[in-house]
């Protein structure tokens, strides 16, 4: 017999049973389900949620294996086997010992954050009887992805478990949720775990246990791991070029360091129709206006120096695309398409407020210095409230032409 012979002799004994959900999953991973319509006025296509999830995991996939690669350089580079003039096109940048460290380090936290994250899921339409929702798909890799290298495992899936559980399944499931569940789980990691999700040693593999080396006296050598908007919340000028911010050679969470692939990944989704180019782009132009009022206000002199402000005021506007998790949020969680606006014009509301009190939040929090987090989840609750009031608007514009026809 055929594997999908025995595929659908499977399917049939598990048919009526608690663990058809399960089952049903598995099976139509990779192929199509019978169950199709044969006739009718119904559009055919060949995708459904399942390959929408999967191509979004394609264009994370650069990220990630970026990510590996960048988590062993900053690595080796904090311990001073190689010198900051290495750059991203050199081949100490692209050897096999970094990519190691980085497949040492993140493959377990991709491999926690599905196991957790999916089983879960699956408990849950087992019980409740209903097929597995493969929204988690996209927010597994997501999640490994925004966190820092040294997360611990343990951390992390009581994060994702939470994350799914309060995040996601309360409200009903995939579809139901009203805010981000990749950044319920990062949220809830860094008021649960700040010192884990903050500070200049939490971004480079291995700062943590040598700090506290230090700490206890023993003779290690200094390690720092400071991020760009570390640097500029202290009023400390950076030590990366444009170049290290734009090719990605930059401290940070494991996924959001090269704004060169996360923008090949915002065409790619583009393209493929998945994610919105107007929340994407207003995103962007919220950043960039909220980034030349800060400027505005340093050139006029009414911040001075002293200012514990003035470093991430006085940066370039256009430069806070370049640094820290804004790019990685405005491509591939500000388009959400569930907790986002559905609204074309609520779509640009929505982008342009993100990207503007994200750099707003940025510049004025004093604890963390990214926006980005709270931004998005902010604006996934005021979403609803957005298409309400764009719906209500053309309602009453078409009511104004109907009354205008009538009279």
């Amino acid at each position: 017999m055929s594997l999908k012979s025995n595929l659908h002799s499977l399917k049939e004994k598990y048919r009526g049973t608690k663990m058809a959900p399960a089952f049903n999953a598995l099976h139509t991973f990779l192929y199509a389900p019978n169950e199709t319509t044969q006739s009718g006025s119904h559009i055919r296509v060949v995708d459904d949620l399942k390959r929408t999830m999967n191509t979004v995991i394609l264009a994370l996939v650069p990220c990630l294996i970026f990510g590996m690669f960048n988590a062993g350089y900053q690595h080796h580079l904090a311990l001073g086997d190689i010198g900051r003039a290495d750059g991203f096109f050199s081949a100490i940048f692209w050897s096999w010992d970094n990519l190691v460290i980085g497949l040492w380090k993140v493959l377990p936290l991709v491999i926690v954050s599905y196991g957790v994250g999916l089983a879960i899921e699956f408990l849950f339409a087992v019980i409740k009887g209903h097929e597995v929702e493969e929204g988690y798909l996209v927010t597994g890799m997501l999640v490994p992805l925004i966190v820092p290298i040294d997360t611990p495992l343990w951390m992390l899936a009581v994060a994702v478990a939470f994350g799914v559980v309060i995040g996601k399944e309360v409200f009903g499931g995939t579809g139901m949720n009203i805010l981000n569940p990749a950044l319920t789980i990062r949220a809830f990691l860094f008021f649960a775990y700040p010192t884990w999700m903050s500070g200049d040693k939490v971004w480079v593999h291995g700062a943590v246990a040598r700090d506290k080396a230090i700490a206890a006296g023993q003779n290690v050598d200094a390690i720092s791991g400071e991020t760009v908007l570390g640097s500029l919340a202290q009023n400390h000028e950076p030590a990366y070029s444009v170049a290290d911010m734009f090719f990605g050679m930059i401290p940070g969470s494991v996924g959001e360091t090269s704004t060169m692939l996360i923008l090949l990944g915002a065409l790619f989704l583009i393209f493929t129709k998945i994610g919105s180019w107007r929340i994407i782009v207003s995103t962007v132009l919220g950043a960039l206006t909220m980034g030349l009022i800060f400027n505005l206000v340093v050139s006029q002199g009414w911040i001075t120096e002293s200012s514990k402000f003035f470093g991430l005021m006085s940066t370039t506007w256009w430069h806070h695309l370049l640094i820290g998790g804004f790019a990685f949020g405005a491509v591939y969680m500000a388009t959400d398409p569930v907790t986002g606006s559905q609204t074309n014009i609520g779509k640009w509301y929505y982008g342009f407020f993100i990207g503007f009190i994200s750099i707003l939040i940025r510049v004025f929090n004093p604890a963390y210095p990214e926006g980005v987090m709270l931004a998005i989840l902010l604006m996934n609750v005021f979403a609803p409230t957005i298409d309400h009031y764009v719906v209500q608007g053309n309602v009453k514009k078409r009511m104004k032409r109907l009354k205008v026809k009538t009279a």
